[in-house]
């Protein structure tokens, strides 16, 4: 009885869909649908809904699984009034743009919503706020059960209970708060793991470094098996002073640059690069630079790397500041790196290469004061964007050079619509919130924009989203 019902229900769906009556077409409930016609379809549609559901039951595959339940994250989600301006922002751009937004929302105190962004577990330079979903992800994919994580932080014995991101973000912690506790516990866990964990987990050591780390970088730098973590080793020890002794390597560096003076009645010293006759000499000095430690370098100058920061002429050769910084951002101390910094601000345009060699060397309201003298000196909002990184929180984007060459292009006779959106993008995501608002109104006033103008997006929401004081 049950096929031949199931084979009716065929027919009777088919009429239904093309909008004809089915009870002609049913012939095994003749008797229980009736002869009037309204109430057989009435009563048709009641039998085959309760045979559908009770009695034809789609099977699940084999393989199906049920997965845990999202985590919490330590943020809200944004508001459900800003979520699709949200979402108009994250089909703009590609995977690093949504991290960029990520990013700015959790400097807000917000996170995106998992139906709008979710980090791939891969996704380390999401923000650590989205640790547990970086985790959830990989336990999805991999089939693996759940962890139970620690509530009281992150210790040797309950170590093996975090999955990778989340026990990255706890080490973090554990380092802002406890230094010492940290590095005890990297000198007991951190032998047992692969060359790509230990480079990670060996990066936390970046905050806070100190002498009493010594130790430890020195065991690290000599016995590792993967030379990329013995060269962050190496590096962490240049940037406490000990670096290896000034090689040949070192000296040819130095080779390259030409010690000079200047002024009549109080002579200083200078540093002037040579000029390199031939492709070659550029390569061979960009190699000796990424092979060199700031201390050696100024040392094979006769100089110590307080003297070099005082007097490297920035602006002479591009490259060669370029090449400086990255030099300087692995392995100069935190005050070198806060001197270069700077003094590279002070020119009429700052090398935004150089500049960005050493931005994950500052933190984010040093960031973003730079952004604010790049701004001032003529850069971009993208330029700008370069050095604060999504931070959301730059004041003094107004009344620039910058806000000045949008205005005038975008209300241009020639202006089309669809240009200038990455510079606009980058205005919303840069500005504080305030500015945020004074730089919608003048746009909308100044250039003649729509407030629903799909380039002022970022800006609209940049506006409209609350700052909740914290930082991801």
């Amino acid at each position: 009885m049950a096929e031949a019902i199931h084979d009716a229900l065929g027919q009777v769906l088919a009429r239904w869909t093309m909008g004809s009556t089915a009870a002609p077409v049913a012939p095994v409930w003749k008797a229980e649908i009736g002869e009037d016609p309204i109430e057989a379809e009435l009563r048709l549609l009641a039998l085959s809904g309760q045979f559908l559901g009770m009695a034809v039951i789609a099977e699940p595959p084999a393989d199906l699984r049920a997965l845990p339940d999202l985590p919490a994250l330590a943020l809200p989600t944004l508001p459900d009034a800003a979520r699709p301006l949200a979402r108009r922002v994250l089909a703009k751009g590609d995977a690093r743009h949504k991290r960029s937004l990520a990013q700015f929302a959790a400097g807000r105190g917000w996170t995106l919503h998992p139906a709008d962004w979710m980090p791939a577990a891969s996704e380390e330079d999401a923000p650590d706020v989205y640790a547990p979903w970086r985790d959830w992800s990989e336990a999805a994919a991999t089939g693996s059960g759940s962890k139970r994580g620690g509530s009281d932080g992150l210790t040797a014995a309950n170590w093996e209970d975090f999955w990778p991101a989340a026990r990255n973000a706890a080490l973090a912690e554990l380092r802002h708060r406890d230094p010492e506790a940290a590095r005890v516990l990297l000198e007991t866990r951190l032998p047992g793991e692969g060359a790509d964990t230990r480079l990670r987990l060996l990066g936390q050591l970046t905050q806070g470094l100190s002498d009493a780390d010594a130790p430890f970088l020195e065991t690290v730098a000599a016995g590792d098996r993967a030379p990329k973590v013995k060269a962050l080793a190496a590096s962490l020890l240049a940037r406490l002073g000990r670096g290896p002794a000034v090689g040949e390597e070192t000296t040819e560096l130095a080779g390259f640059f030409t010690l000079g003076t200047k002024g009549l009645l109080r002579r200083s010293r200078t540093v002037a690069a040579n000029v390199l006759k031939t492709h070659a000499q550029r390569i061979r000095r960009q190699t000796l630079f990424a092979g060199a430690d700031y201390t050696g370098f100024a040392a094979a100058m006769g100089m110590s790397g307080e003297e070099l920061a005082a007097i490297w002429q920035w602006g002479d050769d591009v490259l060669a500041d370029i090449e400086l910084a990255g030099m300087a951002g692995r392995s100069a101390s935190d005050a070198i790196v806060a001197e270069l910094c700077t003094a590279l601000t002070e020119h009429s345009l700052p090398n935004l290469g150089a500049l960005l060699a050493l931005a994950s060397r500052i933190g984010p309201t040093q960031r973003a004061s730079i952004a604010q003298r790049v701004l001032r000196a003529g850069g971009s909002y993208q330029d700008a964007l370069v050095i604060a990184d999504a931070g959301g929180r730059v004041e003094g984007v107004t009344d620039v050079p910058a806000e000045a060459a949008l205005l005038h292009a975008l209300g241009s006779a020639d202006a089309r619509p669809g240009d200038h959106a990455a510079e606009l993008q980058a205005l919303g995501m840069l500005a504080s919130r305030a500015g945020a608002q004074k730089a919608l109104e003048r746009l909308v006033r100044g250039a003649g924009l729509l407030q629903a103008d799909p380039r002022l997006d970022m800006l609209r929401l940049n506006a409209a989203l609350e700052d909740r004081g914290v930082q991801g």
